[in-house]
């Protein structure tokens, strides 16, 4: 496995003037993007790096660096920083260090175009060689592409860590997953915020989405809002670990309670989202989210939890109660291509990944919709691991194919914001937050049966 490790650059002058960088090389890192580099340094100094890569442009270049002083002062990292021009930020032309108030006046047909379908954003630029069509998110697609394929063969079975900007970082997790253009706004990428990738192989390998835009070594519990911010903000939670997890027994519907460690992690959770305002929760029926919901609502007692049959966990049929060295005897060659192709098994007298979807779409597309009707902030929406990989699936814009894209530990955080409501594209803001279970960057929680 190789791990990539990926950091936004800190907070910088242009940042706080709200202005588009691009590719300018102006924008310097201010004293709290310095600090908070200094910060994500701190948090990622327990990890031993074979490369770091960063964008030649300073605000980028400048956290990297201190990213690596932190990393010598506080472990046996050796490797410096070197830059890689594919980790260059979105080249907007037209736009650069205009503020983006000016640009939404000034091009606001295109500023539209940019803001819902990113993909169709067409900029004429003039070089030496005449006027040029350009378009800039497919361009800083491209670009990520062309990294990963020159990187990850040089890496495998390496750690990694990459210093960029928003757009490219966008791009490169998109790349990896196959999250298509036209989502480009749907992942966000906070300064100073962590994410990893963990890969198999090369590009279009199958590769994992451990965890993305970890902010709480900022000293944030969450990602903050973006301004106007109209609509609903979700936190959807796996549950939290049950003695069959551990066992790695599939559980799927069998009804198996929370274990003592899964009962503290549904607390830990609770402590962690503590101070976070939630207006409503909403639970799979089944006990062990159940428990979990009513461990973190403890700390908000207003809260009255509904439960939906529809968030229920997959039904795994005959595979239930059993263990894979169990299910291999007797459905040979099953779980492989359970492993491999998700979408195509038929769980035996179960349901297949389709039927998942029908059901926990419809019932989240419900709870967005009546949230937004009734104008709550922030909803708590406790299931499972395939329910929950399901939900992103749909949010990313991806099919059942990419099921095994996601990783969600037992009392995990995810973040999702609806900004526009339904009609306009959610965000994800932050996925698989683990750092109140595991103190640390990587999920540590178990990797056991769904």
């Amino acid at each position: 496995m190789t791990r990539v490790i990926i950091v936004r650059h800190g907070q910088s002058s242009y940042n706080t003037e709200r202005r588009i960088q691009g590719r300018t090389d102006i924008s310097i890192l201010t004293d709290k993007g310095c600090e908070d580099a200094s910060q994500a340094g701190k948090a990622l100094s327990n990890i031993l790096f074979s490369a770091i890569y960063s964008s030649p442009l300073q605000r980028a270049k400048k956290t990297a660096e201190i990213i690596y002083s932190e990393l010598i002062t506080n472990s046996t990292q050796s490797v410096s920083p070197q830059v890689s021009h594919h980790l260059m930020e979105i080249d907007l032309p037209l736009w650069a260090e205009m503020l983006s108030a000016e640009v939404k006046d000034k091009f606001s047909e295109d500023y539209q175009i940019w803001k819902e379908r990113p993909h169709e954003l067409r900029m004429l630029v003039k070089d030496g060689q005449g006027t040029r069509e350009h378009f800039p998110v497919l361009a800083i697609y491209e670009q990520a592409r062309l990294f990963w394929q020159e990187i990850l063969p040089l890496h495998q079975g390496q750690t990694i860590l990459i210093v960029a900007h928003n757009g490219i970082n966008r791009a490169l997790i998109s790349t990896a997953l196959g999250i298509p253009p036209s989502r480009y706004h749907c992942l966000q990428q906070s300064n100073c915020g962590i994410s990893v990738l963990n890969f198999t192989g090369g590009l279009g390998e199958p590769v994992q989405l451990e965890s993305m835009n970890q902010t709480q070594h900022l000293g944030d519990t969450l990602p903050s809002l973006r301004p106007h911010h109209q609509g609903v903000r979700l936190l959807l939670v796996r549950h939290g670990e049950t003695e069959w997890n551990r066992q790695t027994r599939f559980q799927g519907q069998i009804d198996i309670p929370l274990n003592d460690n899964g009962r503290k992690q549904a607390q830990t959770a609770g402590e962690f989202l503590r101070k976070v305002p939630i207006d409503f929760a909403v639970s799979s029926s089944m006990q062990r989210p159940k428990e979990t919901a009513e461990l973190i609502l403890a700390h908000h007692p207003q809260v009255n939890l509904q439960l939906q049959q529809g968030l229920k966990e997959i039904s795994h049929g005959l595979w239930e109660g059993k263990l894979e060295t169990e299910i291999e005897q007797e459905f040979p060659g099953e779980l492989q291509r359970w492993r491999l192709t998700p979408a195509e098994v038929q769980m035996p007298e179960g349901e297949n990944l389709q039927q998942v979807w029908e059901r926990s779409v419809t019932t989240w597309q419900l709870i967005v919709q009546q949230a937004l009707t009734n104008q709550l902030k922030t909803g708590l929406i406790v299931a499972h691991d395939a329910t929950n990989k399901t939900l992103l699936c749909h949010i990313l814009g991806l099919p059942t194919t990419n099921f095994w894209n996601f990783r969600q530990g037992n009392g995990a955080v995810s973040v999702i914001d609806y900004p526009s409501g339904l009609n306009g594209l959610p965000v994800v803001q932050a996925m698989n937050i683990t750092s109140h279970l595991s103190g640390g960057v990587l999920d540590k929680t178990a990797a056991g049966a769904l």
